[in-house]
């Protein structure tokens, strides 16, 4: 998955930060809408409730499951062979060379700032480090049939809701005044995220956040939580046709919702193993928040349309 980990302050994009105002308050909900807003209001839920439809629904996860079964088969294969053929020789590396200076990772005698880990330190350390190689492992034999899962995730989550291509209609403002965003800005910076880079703060610069129990997938999930959200909808913006104006324009007005919901999707996605599971079920996810976003949308349209 293609994507920078640095999360950017919306609020360098904007001209003022304090231009735009919201939608309308006090204004009174539909009850087709009812539900559907209480979902919107934490948009987390959404990570959660793909998780459990992916599980639940025989029709997203037998299809997924056979084109990945191959593929995880061969990858948890070669897995357990490098686990087996290289942990004594890691442990030993990591005991003599790394963990001879505790002030790099905030470790002192046989605790990671102050927390007691169920293993000495070094079996840790080492552990933790070939969580990420194996799961690393079983991404390269599946990485390209992933690709077609989310796909097929995408596009069956919209299609269990009965919505074809005409569900999704052009973007429809829902501020009454909109921030204004520099664009140039916000489609230049996302432009200069290179591979290279993303591939070198991923890599190296985070990698020794996950060695800390916990706080460490926190604060990597932090950084990656709005790059994760926006990737996630791609395929909304791209369904509705949107410009890159409206995009930036969106993510501004809901810069809150996208926070959290790419804080928790990023922070499932960061977990060993199970994370290559959550990274198809956010998908689910975020399908399903794009469609009570996109009825809201309807919704906007039709007050536009007949103000009384």
């Amino acid at each position: 998955m293609s994507r920078s980990i640095l999360n950017v302050d919306e609020n360098f994009f904007l001209e003022d930060p304090s231009d735009g105002s919201g939608p309308p308050r006090n204004t009174d909900i539909p009850d087709s809408l009812q539900r559907a807003t209480l979902r919107l209001g934490f948009p987390p839920s959404y990570v959660v409730v793909g998780a459990y439809r992916l599980l639940s629904d025989k029709a997203l996860f037998i299809p997924i499951w056979k084109k990945c079964r191959n593929g995880f088969l061969r990858g948890a294969g070669v897995g357990c062979v490098w686990l087996l053929l290289t942990f004594s020789i890691q442990r030993g590396l990591i005991k003599t060379f790394w963990l001879n200076s505790p002030n790099v990772v905030g470790h002192a005698n046989d605790t990671i700032l102050g927390y007691r880990p169920p293993f000495d330190i070094p079996t840790w350390t080492t552990i933790v480090f070939l969580s990420s190689q194996v799961t690393f492992i079983l991404h390269f034999f599946l990485s390209h049939n992933l690709r077609i899962a989310r796909d097929h995730a995408w596009e069956q989550t919209i299609m269990s809701r009965g919505k074809g291509s005409t569900f999704w209609k052009p973007y429809v403002e829902e501020w009454d005044v909109p921030p204004k965003v520099n664009v140039d800005q916000w489609a230049g910076l996302v432009k200069a995220k290179s591979k290279v880079f993303r591939f070198a703060v991923k890599r190296i610069a985070l990698i020794l956040l996950h060695v800390v129990p916990v706080g460490g997938l926190l604060v990597a999930a932090a950084f990656k939580a709005l790059d994760t959200a926006r990737y996630l909808h791609k395929p909304y913006f791209q369904s509705k046709k949107m410009t890159k104006v409206q995009i930036a324009v969106f993510i501004v007005e809901h810069r809150w919702d996208y926070r959290s919901f790419g804080f928790v999707a990023a922070l499932l996605e960061s977990l060993p193993f199970v994370g290559l599971i959550f990274s198809v079920s956010n998908r689910v996810g975020a399908a399903m928040w794009a469609h009570d976003l996109e009825k809201r949308q309807h919704w906007y349209s039709e007050r536009k349309r007949n103000p009384s």
